[in-house]
């Protein structure tokens, strides 16, 4: 399969990687609003997900849910918004950040979740994961503006954040 078929297939698996170019970290909704607020979204979050990961319908055991920030990238207007919240495990979300996993040891662990949840042959998840770190590689020269409109959801006022 080439890139492009590569990426298609990607964005039909039922757990995608999901790397955020290295500009835009630590520019999400978290580090953006308050505690309080931050306590208020996930919670909703998990309620609206019966309290189990909206992909495999599992739970950690340490801490059952954690609240995934679903980006899209429009590169021609170079905008980063975020499309949604959603309640992962944690194994789940280890491989939605696959960067960061690796980067902290596990990439074998999270790896072996993402052929587990998909389906794949381990040579197909090779190839996937090899073009979604190039799509990622390219998407890091982009100086992204962030849109955080989905915030209205929760009754935040998103005026005191920087506007894309």
């Amino acid at each position: 399969m080439n890139k492009k078929e590569l990426l298609e297939k990607h964005n039909k698996l039922k757990l995608q990687i999901e790397l955020v170019p290295q500009g835009c970290w630590f520019t999400n909704v978290r580090s953006n609003v308050t505690k309080k607020e931050w306590d208020f979204i996930r919670k909703h979050v998990y309620i609206d997900a019966g309290y189990r990961c909206e992909i495999c319908n599992g739970v950690g055991s340490i801490h059952p849910l954690e609240c995934h920030e679903v980006w899209s990238y429009d590169i021609g207007k170079k905008i980063q918004k975020i499309e949604k919240l959603q309640a992962l495990c944690p194994a789940c979300h280890e491989v939605k950040h696959f960067g960061f996993a690796v980067s902290r040891g596990f990439r074998q662990r999270a790896l072996a979740h993402f052929i587990g949840i998909n389906s794949l042959e381990s040579n197909e998840a090779t190839e996937i994961i090899q073009v979604v770190f190039e799509q990622w590689n390219e998407r890091c020269y982009i100086n992204w503006n962030l849109n955080l409109d989905i915030l209205k959801n929760f009754n935040i006022d998103i005026s005191r954040f920087k506007k894309a």
